[in-house]
């Protein structure tokens, strides 16, 4: 008989879980067993730089209800979701509106009002919000909702990623509450690039240049970057870390130890390779850059298609469209027949005074 009203107790416990959340007789849903439950389960992921951010919640329905304000009351703590705690959950440190938040899993809860409050608790645990305890806050910070379309299952959305922030937004009913997560990727990167590249093969020469690059792009150490790509020289000295190498020493004001490597890396690279890393330059704004690499390149073999080319592109940056189109017929004549479509179209261009450069 103890058992039999222990199932029973039970059974009338889920039933009302499942009456709560809009579900019928039909839809009941069991503490034991593995079946269908009324707000499913889901989970929003997104990461921002190299950190991991991701929300574990169910998913109500309104059904027809009117939620906030009604069931769920106003200036009550509210679960985010249904069932079991959401979760909020950060791979690194991150900020929270402004206010920082360690790496780790919180219960995530919410208080509806006026003025929302959204909690991020230590205890992450919890069935719901039924044993919330306002000591084990991590954090708490005020939003303003908005009004919203209607959207009928609670969901978690990211919205405006960037590459050092996003906003979460919560939508359910006509409500919409959000807040923005910040994280210091290029910190967080610089930390994370000194532990892979203990972890790599240390003969390879590509990750240690891949790191330098990083941190000269990012605005980050360019001693540590200087120091990565003289690794990555020792390993195999080649055009693409002797041209990292020389931008580190730009940075650092070292010019004539910049020049000698820029100079090394131009006789060790291929024309091919030179011409590539100009172009390369030139979709990034960098054009008197380009132009110098170019006037370099020409010297390896200015018959070339390659070097015909470049002699057009610095001649359209005197403005002499007459020597560019000169010297883009000839790079046509010798380029690969693959390439002469687009040199015949460069050409074109080039006899409408257009500057090919930008």
């Amino acid at each position: 008989m103890k058992i039999f009203a222990i199932q029973r107790i039970i059974a009338i416990a889920a039933l009302a879980v499942s009456v709560a959340q809009g579900g019928t007789k039909t839809e009941a849903q069991s503490a034991i067993l593995n079946l269908p439950r009324v707000s499913q389960h889901a989970r929003s992921i997104q990461r921002v730089g190299i950190t991991d951010i991701s929300i574990d919640y169910h998913r109500p329905l309104v059904s027809g209800r009117k939620i906030f304000g009604g069931l769920q009351a106003y200036g009550k703590v509210w679960r985010a979701g249904a069932n079991d705690n959401t979760t909020f959950e950060v791979s690194d440190p991150v900020t929270i509106d402004g206010h920082p938040l360690g790496k780790g899993i919180y219960g995530l809860h919410m208080i509806p009002g006026e003025d929302w409050i959204i909690i991020f608790s230590r205890n992450s645990t919890s069935w719901g919000s039924f044993t919330y305890d306002q000591a084990e806050d991590a954090l708490r910070i005020n939003v303003a909702p908005r009004t919203t379309q209607n959207q009928e299952a609670l969901t978690y959305g990211f919205d405006d990623p960037r590459p050092d922030s996003v906003m979460v937004t919560m939508r359910w009913e006509t409500v919409a509450v959000s807040f923005k997560i910040e994280v210091d990727t290029p910190r967080l990167v610089e930390e994370s690039l000194r532990k892979q590249l203990r972890g790599r093969a240390q003969f390879e020469w590509q990750p240690w240049t891949e790191a330098a690059n990083y941190l000269l792009n990012s605005k980050l150490s360019p001693e540590t970057a200087l120091k990565y790509a003289d690794r990555s020289i020792e390993n195999e000295d080649r055009f693409e870390n002797e041209i990292t190498k020389a931008n580190a020493l730009k940075v650092l004001g070292r010019v004539d130890e910049a020049h000698a490597a820029h100079d090394k890396a131009i006789s060790l690279g291929t024309q091919s390779q030179v011409h590539d890393f100009g172009r390369t330059l030139q979709t990034q704004g960098r054009y008197d850059e380009a132009l110098e690499f170019f006037r370099d390149n020409i010297k390896k073999n200015p018959d070339s298609w390659i070097g015909h080319n470049e002699a057009a592109r610095v001649a359209v940056s005197q403005r002499d469209f007459a020597t560019a189109v000169k010297e883009m017929k000839l790079a046509a004549q010798v380029a690969p027949e693959s390439l002469k479509a687009q040199h015949l179209d460069l050409i074109r261009r080039l006899e409408n005074n257009e500057d090919i450069n930008k």
